[in-house]
């Protein structure tokens, strides 16, 4: 049956339907999100159930985000041309058959072939869900609604931990990810009865070649980065990746300047606010979720918790955004994202600061609860405000795609931290001894908090709320053109 189209008038949404787009989107999400680093806690069992060595494990975490990372901009794209709703839910239906494949693995190769379909399906779901909100929230209430998916996002990108350790503890690992099939399976129809269709104007064709460079380029440079700590970053077959990608990005650039219906208008970067959210995003999530891909073996390797206690021990951080985002997000819709996004980044950066001061194998955990504190209180600012700015720094019909750069810049910024930081854990230490772990953990996590204060710099770089341009009133209706499914 389909659901209900976008009405040509400009009268407010239901109340149910808002209600209903932000329960879908965001149990969506938090299923994507969930697998982002769910299997990061798991990632010993794994190895010892599976084999394989660093390499490996890091690839059944990138495996997902490669692809995921590649096809942001075109899901973005499909969504603007052929319906939002439509590409989500076919996102949630490819993610759903993947986990189960993933969860059936019985060797690493068919464990990361899995998490790249799982990275596909995450790829039309993450862009569309904030359009899909943007669509039928008004623009007065849209950062507190963008708040409570952010609070959502950062409970599964922190939680993500703990329920890994928790199903691999007491189950099995395979259960991370048989945990999505009946999540998955109740939503689709859900998806395609509750949410609101809808289109970007004036969108009549796909660019396709802007697509296929587009995906290709970033599919080079994506895999030149994860391939970077296993082969040597001067290694030919890393050179030639990032040279690769480079030329495509160079040439989809080029071909977006000239088409007359870019994908990506490349005028969107001349915005200042639209830049500085990029860089943001992907210096944000390279600190992050590398520090995360090593501070969660340290609880487990060198500390010695099992799992669910490693994952349970990480509560301070993982409850946190659910706390704080939902005020950010609100707070946000009266002061701007900027300083709500650049206070969480300082306070991450300083959690992450304490932990490595600290680091060492005998620390007690009493004494890091004020670092998983200050880590899950600054993410849970960044994730409530970032979503606001990101719809903020461009018109109504060009957030789809504003929202596929802002995705592909966080998988790409977390591709890049997992790789750079497993090189420089790797150059300093290793898994031999718990005093070799530590002497590679803490280099590594200092990059981490360098990258968190870049970030700060780039998004203060962004224009305050009074600098940014007000949409005029006649193009708010625009993401409500009527769809024909």
């Amino acid at each position: 049956m389909a659901g209900p189209t976008a009405p040509t008038g400009e009268a407010a949404p239901p109340r149910a339907l808002i209600v209903w787009t932000l329960i879908l989107t965001g149990a969506a999400t938090f299923m994507a999100a969930l697998d982002n680093l769910v299997v990061t806690t798991a990632l010993p069992v794994i190895r010892g159930d599976l084999g394989g060595g660093l390499d490996d494990l890091e690839w059944i975490v990138n495996g997902y985000t490669l692809p995921f990372a590649c096809l942001l901009l075109p899901a973005a794209a499909l969504g603007d041309r052929f319906g939002r709703r439509r590409i989500f839910t076919y996102g949630i239906a490819l993610f759903t058959a993947a986990s189960a494949l993933a969860a059936l693995a019985g060797s690493t190769d068919v464990l990361i072939a899995a998490r790249a379909l799982q990275g596909v399906g995450a790829a039309g779901i993450f862009p569309l869900s904030l359009t899909l909100i943007s669509a039928v929230v008004p623009a007065e209430r849209r950062g507190a609604a963008l708040g409570v998916w952010g609070a959502i996002n950062g409970l599964a990108v922190a939680g993500g931990p703990l329920v890994g350790g928790a199903l691999t503890d007491h189950l099995s690992w395979h259960w991370i990810f048989w945990l999505n099939v009946p999540i998955g399976i109740a939503l689709l129809p859900l998806a395609a009865t509750r949410l609101r269709e809808s289109r970007a104007p004036g969108v009549t064709r796909l660019d396709i070649p802007g697509a296929v460079l587009a995906s290709t380029g970033l599919f080079g440079l994506v895999l030149a980065i994860v391939r970077g700590s296993e082969h040597g970053w001067t290694s030919g077959s890393v050179l030639t990746g990032f040279i690769l990608g480079g030329l495509l990005l160079v040439a989809f650039v080029g071909w977006e300047l000239r088409t007359d219906a870019p994908m990506l208008p490349m005028r969107l970067f001349r915005s200042r606010a639209f830049s500085a959210v990029n860089a943001t995003n992907l210096l944000m999530y390279a600190g992050m979720f590398g520090s995360i891909f090593l501070l969660t073996q340290f609880l487990q390797l060198i500390q010695g918790y099992s799992p669910t206690d490693a994952g349970l021990r990480m509560l301070p951080w993982t409850a946190m955004p659910l706390l704080v985002a939902p005020l950010a997000g609100a707070l946000s819709d009266r002061i701007g994202g900027r300083p709500i996004v650049a206070t969480g980044l300082v306070t991450m950066a300083a959690g992450l600061g304490w932990l490595t001061v600290l680091a060492e194998p005998g620390v007690s955990y009493v004494s890091q609860i004020p670092g998983f504190v200050l880590c899950g209180m600054g993410m849970g600012m960044f994730f409530a405000a970032i979503g606001e700015m990101v719809m903020a720094s461009v018109e109504p019909h060009e957030q789809g795609i504003a929202s596929g750069v802002s995705n592909a810049m966080r998988e790409l910024g977390g591709a890049l931290g997992v790789s750079v930081l497993a090189s420089v854990f790797a150059a300093q230490g290793g898994y031999e001894t718990p005093q070799r772990f530590t002497d590679g953990l803490v280099p590594a996590v200092w990059g981490g908090v360098a990258a968190l204060l870049a970030a700060t710099v780039a998004v203060l770089i962004a224009p305050g709320r009074r600098a940014r341009r007000t949409p005029a009133p006649q193009e708010a209706p625009a993401e409500r053109t009527p769809a024909t499914v």
